[in-house]
């Protein structure tokens, strides 16, 4: 019998769905219908048909016959395949350049077909939905699908639900825009309003930066359709972050922000407020109200950014993610997050990457985000070429096998149809989708600039070419849907609006900024250095403190731990129930146990968090047999707030980014990103100078995130040691964080307590303990946890004031070392009193102490790092008093600590005997 004899009955859909799966999973095809496709591809690779093993039918040969009718399906379900898969190479999207040229084309001899083939029906239509039709029909619907204004990337996706989703959303007008005239008119509104907007400012503000969006006007009746498509499926709240270039005609034209504020920004004028420096216009964030068309209420946030163009996007993550956990638990799918990239940015930046890999994972993805390049094809000055080694700026999206179009941004409707196809994506399937908007920058990198230095030919040929708006109306006025005259009438409307905002804006002295967010942040006051010395109640009721302790020192009888698991949970139970002396471990956890009782949700991520780098929290607990993690702090007896704690991808940049973001859209929770060791937290240092330290100052923003970072010098080298104190510490300024180092359970508990028992929010940063873990001093009772407070400073128990000689100030973990030193040589004219809180600098209570031990005249600030580094340089800034201080410290170095452990350990000791002998 012959073998290939199935080919010929079998339907042509069956025959691609096939050659789609042995494309991706050749193992996982039937070994025969495997044989038939390696050996065509072989053929059509050869150029031969008889290669590829079968003999077409009535010729004269040994091997399996098929009809040649059946071969020639086969070669058009190639062909739709081939554009399929590489029809977005050979589209019409570039508006200003022509397209690379890429081999092999989809010339139809490429697949085996002639031109004599033009005219004979194929079955293989069906596949495009057409039915049954010619060849000459079939390429007529292949390009139109694939090469016309809209390329498409999608045959890489592994789910068949989502391939067959995509084509026949692509099969329906063949991939082609279909709106009513009504709609036609809207969407020309709407790029008027794009084009108008940015020639009102060219005139009125002639060479003041502004990032213009000219070459990119179809992004905003884009927005305009996303927006409204999406209030329409449902989604109420819109997070969006983008950097300069369309920035202010997106808040005036999408948002509403007044055009007022917007001109008084660039008239430089001084803020109403005096608490904060502000920012340069096209960085500030903004927060409205607006109804769809229908009527229905939506909120649309864009977050501040910095220039640092793609920091944002993890901060839009975080944001989102907040307002899904705390406002839209059950329907997550209501809050999207747009991110409007640059297409040298988004090429270039690493954080990209980062962002892209959290799509997916549990404790940061977000249902879905639709990124949108405004590509300019341009980076400053950079071409593109020099700009990226792929072919595509937004080939990152494959990482994540999201869909990714690429569009003609002279073609507003095929725009506009494109999002529509992104958002129902998305809805759909709760995943990203890339829009890669093909235009140009009409002037350079900014409106002074000058860019034909660097790319002479392009900006020739962009001086020439028409805006999207009059490319748009001269089509819809041909189709008659539009009369003669009716662009001109939208712009001069548009245009008298803008000068009667300009008019008002130039009544008023100072412009006013409005706070992001506003809703999330009501009730809550801005503090400053005088209020954050303020002490705070952070007592809680002894029994309530019990009952959580009771909860959290007891796993599940009905399930099977590892045994080490085991005796740490008892030895919880023993330390608190019995001993009463309570490690760090308990003293961080019934911290989070009880705010959680006290409704504050708390959420901490980071690598490796739920058991803790050093071992030591074990806050996630998992039954021996099937790993299902059980989580102690989530099972309080009644009412409680959510505990969120999650291993991050190996990321601090990015996950310090959507943390933050959390912090800002969630000022009720307490928000925590630990860093494996503090030395790597410099990964996520533009976070930290850009937002962290300065976003209250720049852009009237708080933010309660606390960072928390093991630091402590026990002979690891130089990456396991230093969290790098001195750079935050060189950040800080009058009132804009926190920076704690503190020495016991009970200071830390106060410490994580106060940050939301006050009513304002600031950045914490804490530099946390390794060895201290564990170690037998470092412990507190119970009641200094029920009844304390947080300590700024700790006085020397032990000192009496009379005999002391040396006064030693000390922060953090070195202070156990000299206590070491102190006892062993059974030193009473020595007091050392650590400093807990680094900023604010308590002087008052520094002060005190030098006062009280009047008698030493020789008063030490000693710390375990270099010179160089640490808190000494802060001390010296913030206390005229340490100007006299001896320095106790290691000799300036590059490196925080040497490799060797002989040699740490000696640096180590040299300091500590420095303490002690002042001739040492």
């Amino acid at each position: 019998m012959d073998n290939y004899s199935f080919l010929n009955a079998i339907h042509p859909q069956q025959i691609a769905d096939l050659y789609d799966k042995y494309l991706k999973f050749p193992d996982s095809v039937e070994p025969s219908w495997r044989a038939f496709f390696q050996g065509f591809d072989f053929g059509v690779e050869s150029g031969s048909a008889a290669e590829f093993g079968l003999t077409p039918e009535g010729e004269d040969d040994t091997r399996p016959t098929i009809t040649e009718e059946v071969l020639k399906e086969f070669q058009v379900i190639k062909l739709i395949d081939g554009y399929r898969t590489r029809g977005h190479l050979f589209t019409k999207t570039n508006p200003v350049r022509d397209r690379r040229k890429y081999t092999p084309t989809l010339d139809i001899e490429n697949f085996g077909l002639n031109k004599s083939d033009l005219q004979i029906t194929f079955k293989a239509g069906e596949i495009l939905g057409i039915g049954p039709s010619t060849l000459e029909q079939i390429l007529q619907h292949l390009n139109s699908i694939y090469c016309d204004a809209i390329g498409i990337e999608y045959m890489y996706i592994r789910k068949p639900e989502e391939i067959e989703w995509i084509q026949k959303k692509l099969n329906i007008n063949d991939n082609q825009p279909k709106f009513s005239s009504e709609e036609k008119k809207h969407i020309l509104k709407k790029l008027n309003e794009a084009v108008s907007f940015e020639t009102f400012l060219h005139t009125k503000y002639v060479g003041q930066k502004r990032f213009s969006l000219e070459g990119g006007e179809s992004l905003i009746p884009a927005l305009d359709a996303l927006i409204e498509g999406a209030a329409e499926r449902g989604v109420k709240e819109f997070v969006m972050g983008m950097a300069h270039r369309g920035r202010l005609s997106t808040l005036t034209n999408i948002f509403g922000k007044s055009a007022k504020d917007i001109f008084s920004e660039f008239d430089g004028k001084d803020y109403a407020q005096d608490i904060f420096d502000g920012d340069v216009k096209y960085h500030l964030g903004w927060t409205s109200k607006r109804k769809s068309s229908s009527g229905k209420e939506i909120n649309l946030n864009i977050a501040p950014n910095p220039s640092h163009l793609e920091t944002v996007g993890a901060v839009v993550q975080g944001i989102a993610r907040a307002k899904q956990d705390d406002h839209h638990k059950d329907n997550p799918e209501a809050v999207l997050p747009i991110i409007v990239h640059g297409d040298a940015a988004i090429a270039g930046q690493g954080i990209v990457y980062e962002i892209v890999q959290m799509a997916q994972l549990d404790g940061y993805k977000t249902g879905g985000t639709i990124h949108i390049v405004v590509n300019n094809q341009i980076g400053f000055t950079t071409n593109y070429l020099d700009a990226r080694s792929s072919t595509y700026c937004t080939d990152v999206g494959k990482v994540t096998l999201s869909p990714i179009l690429h569009v003609n941004a002279d073609d507003v409707e095929a725009v506009v149809h494109a999002m529509i196809f992104a958002l129902d994506f998305r809805m759909k399937f709760g995943r990203d989708v890339f829009i890669d908007l093909l235009g140009y920058r009409k002037y350079g990198h900014n409106e002074g600039d000058e860019p034909r230095f660097t790319q002479p030919k392009l900006y020739k040929a962009i001086s020439k070419h028409s805006n999207p708006r009059d490319i748009y109306a001269e089509k819809l006025f041909k189709d008659g849907v539009i009369k003669k005259g009716h662009t001109k009438k939208l712009e001069q409307e548009f245009k008298d609006k803008l000068e009667e905002n300009l008019e008002d804006s130039r009544k008023e002295d100072k412009t006013e900024i409005t706070p992001f967010m506003q809703d999330e942040w009501e009730g809550y006051i801005y503090a400053e250095e005088d209020k954050m010395m303020e002490e705070v109640d952070t007592t809680v009721d002894i029994e309530a403190l019990t009952e959580i302790a009771e909860v959290i020192t007891k796993l599940p009888k009905d399930k099977k731990f590892l045994r080490k698991i085991s005796k740490l949970i008892d030895a919880r139970r023993t330390m608190y129930f019995d001993d009463n002396k309570l490690d760090w471990a308990m003293g961080e956890l019934l911290a989070y146990g009880t705010l959680l009782k006290e409704g504050h949700d708390v959420r901490m991520s980071g690598q490796d968090v739920e058991r803790g780098t050093f071992s030591h929290r074990h806050a996630v607990v998992k039954v021996e047999e099937s790993e299902e993690e059980i989580i102690l702090l989530n099972e309080l007896k009644g009412e409680q707030a959510e505990f969120y704690i999650y291993n991050s991808l190996l990321s601090e940049y990015g996950v310090v980014g959507f943390d933050y973001g959390y912090a800002m859209a969630s000022p009720i929770s307490l928000v925590i990103w630990e860093a494996q060791f503090g030395d790597f937290s410099n990964g996520a240092q533009i976070m930290i100078d850009q937002y962290i330290s300065a976003a209250e100052d720049k852009w009237k923003l708080q933010n309660g995130l606390v960072m928390l970072l093991p630091h402590g010098y026990e002979g690891q080298g130089a990456e396991h040691s230093s969290a790098r104190m001195e750079r935050y510490l060189q950040l800080c300024a009058t009132d804009n964080m926190f920076i704690a180092d503190v020495t016991t359970p009970a200071n830390m508990f106060h410490l994580l307590r106060r940050q939301l028992k006050v009513k304002y929010r600031k950045p914490l940063i804490v530099f946390t303990p390794k060895s201290l873990l564990r170690h037998p001093k470092v412990v507190s009772t119970k009641e200094e946890l029920a009844n304390g407070t947080f300590q700024m400073v700790i006085d020397d128990p032990s000192a009496k004031s009379t005999k002391v000689k040396t006064l030693v100030f000390v922060s953090g973990k070195f202070y156990y070392d000299l206590l070491e030193k102190k006892e062993e040589d059974k030193r009473d004219d020595v007091a050392i009193v650590r400093v807990e809180q680094l900023f604010p600098v308590p002087a008052k209570q520094m002060r005190k102490a030098i006062k009280k031990y009047k008698n030493a005249k020789d008063v030490v600030w000693a710390q375990e790092e270099p010179k160089n580094m640490g808190a000494y340089s802060h001390m010296l800034m913030h206390l005229d008093e340490a100007k006299s201080f001896r320095v106790c410290s290691r000799k300036m170095y590059a490196a925080p600590a040497a490799g060797s452990t002989v040699r740490s350990k000696a640096r180590h000791m040299k300091v500590i005997e420095s303490v002690f002998n002042k001739d040492a």
